[in-house]
């Protein structure tokens, strides 16, 4: 892995600079909020193994395991409902050839037991990895997380002490409890600006796939809801807001990255239950895959074809159609790059980076996305730091999560600190990197006067100024 440019080389060493300066700024804290939900989340978590140790199973677990027995034992937890109560198993198993028992598995089974077992499990995630992580590294009510450069192969950046860039967000609690933890500071808000889809957008800028760049560039396009209503067999106008959710990182985002057929299925199956998905006129969808034909999930073994009529079946042809047809193009440049890298054994960034040495083939496809992604990102964050430096601006950056930054904004800045952002971000790296074929677009996030990250809301732009979006 090596620099190949001086473009690319002055990008880490400015990179690192600024990455410095944002890690001494840190992001406040409130400390008695997180002391607080610290104690609160220890009686929860006592509660529910209160509640685990006095259940029929629990009685059945000590017979079988006597002194040994360990609630927090995963292999002995899949021996309990899989040997013992002999429910059925339809995942892969371990490497070591154990049952797994990762959070999509016990999804499936409906026992009062495992969703409490799933639910103590996620609160102990929550009070030792996350707050009592933050506690352990705040500094005189600040967090100073620490911003790496030199440590991923992807060029992307990574992050410790505490991992920022690992906070939770997919499970609505964890993520509002973490985020409440971090607060402006006074007189200020937090401002949260993210590129829009910026790892499919430099992706186009490899493949060139112009039905990818299509939906890009035309805003009355929307791919993310078109896959949605081919996977659940829906009409557009049908397709909810979560059902778009869904699609986007249970199809979409996996296939893009190398998922297949049998991966995505029992994601998007699972989905149904797990997020409640509903047609826009309130059906659910798993009554309206049966009124199509689809009565169950199928074996999602690659060993075995697909059975007609199960929904394994109907994703795999949505998949031959999603990369025959709609993205062929993108299909054809994955072929031709890999083959490049194997005559070759490496491959260059757009970005002057290359990556030398034994990859598997998902790696060769994602590691140049995602390292590009982020590197505009960088680009972006040196040259915002670096005219706030020069304007004698007060706002400070405080956090970044590869695609987002979020900034420590006094009130009276917001308006000029959006709209410097804005224009580096989506008008003059593009002139700076002229492989940048498609238009580039960011997302505005501000947390009210005196509320925290979690409280933040979307701002659009509406006239030249930016400001909330109108809530229905």
């Amino acid at each position: 892995m090596q620099a190949t440019t001086a473009d690319a080389f002055n990008l880490l060493m400015e990179g690192s600079l600024a990455l410095a300066q944002m890690e001494s700024a840190g992001i406040r804290i409130d400390v008695n909020y997180l002391d607080r939900v610290i104690a609160e989340t220890g009686e929860r978590i006592k509660k529910l193994q209160d509640e685990l140790r006095a259940d029929p199973l629990y009685a059945k677990w000590r017979r079988k395991f006597g002194d040994k027995t360990n609630l927090g034992s995963r292999e002995q937890l899949g021996k309990m409902l899989f040997d013992v109560l002999e429910l059925p198993y339809r995942a892969n198993f371990t490497n070591t050839g154990r049952y797994r028992t990762d959070d999509d598995v016990l999804l499936g089974i409906d026992l009062p037991f495992v969703k409490t077992y799933t639910q103590l499990e996620d609160l102990k995630k929550l009070k030792s990895t996350f707050l009592e992580g933050i506690r352990r590294e705040e500094v005189d009510g600040y967090l100073h997380p620490v911003f790496n450069l030199h440590l991923v192969e992807t060029y992307r950046s990574s992050s410790d002490s505490i991992n920022f860039q690992n906070l939770p967000i997919r499970d609505a609690e964890m993520g509002k409890t973490v985020r409440q933890c971090f607060i402006p500071r006074k007189g200020r808000v937090l401002v949260e600006i993210d590129y829009v889809g910026i790892e499919v957008r430099v992706s186009a800028c490899y493949n060139k796939d112009p039905v990818l760049i299509e939906y890009i560039k035309d805003p009355t396009k929307d791919m993310h809801r078109d896959m949605a209503a081919q996977c659940y067999k829906l009409e557009p106008e049908q397709v909810s807001k979560q059902t778009r959710y869904v699609a986007k990182n249970q199809y979409v985002f996996p296939q893009f990255y190398g998922s297949v057929y049998f991966q995505c299925a029992p994601a998007l199956w699972e989905a149904i239950e797990r997020y409640k998905l509903e047609t826009a006129d309130g059906l659910s969808l798993r009554k309206h895959l049966r009124r199509c034909g689809i009565k169950e999930l199928g074996t999602c073994d690659p060993k075995f074809d697909p059975v007609p009529g199960t929904f394994e079946h109907h994703v795999r042809e949505v998949e031959r159609d999603f990369w025959g047809n709609r993205f062929c193009i993108y299909a054809q440049w994955k072929r031709s790059w890999y083959d490049r890298y194997l005559r070759a054994g490496e491959f260059e960034m757009l970005t002057g980076f290359r990556c030398s040495g034994v990859y598997r083939r998902n790696e060769v496809l994602n590691f140049a996305v995602q390292g590009s992604a982020f590197h505009c990102l960088l680009w972006s964050l040196i040259r915002i730091q670096k005219e706030l430096t020069k304007r004698q601006m007060k706002t400070k950056l405080v956090g970044q999560i590869h695609d987002s930054l979020i900034t420590d904004v006094p009130i009276i800045e917001v308006q000029d600190y959006i709209r410097l952002a804005e224009r580096i971000m989506t008008r003059e790296l593009p002139k700076a990197w002229k492989w940048l074929c498609v238009p580039l677009e960011i997302e505005v996030e501000v947390s009210p006067s005196g509320e925290t990250w979690f409280d933040k809301v979307q701002w659009l732009k509406q006239g030249g100024v930016w400001q909330p979006k109108e809530q229905n």
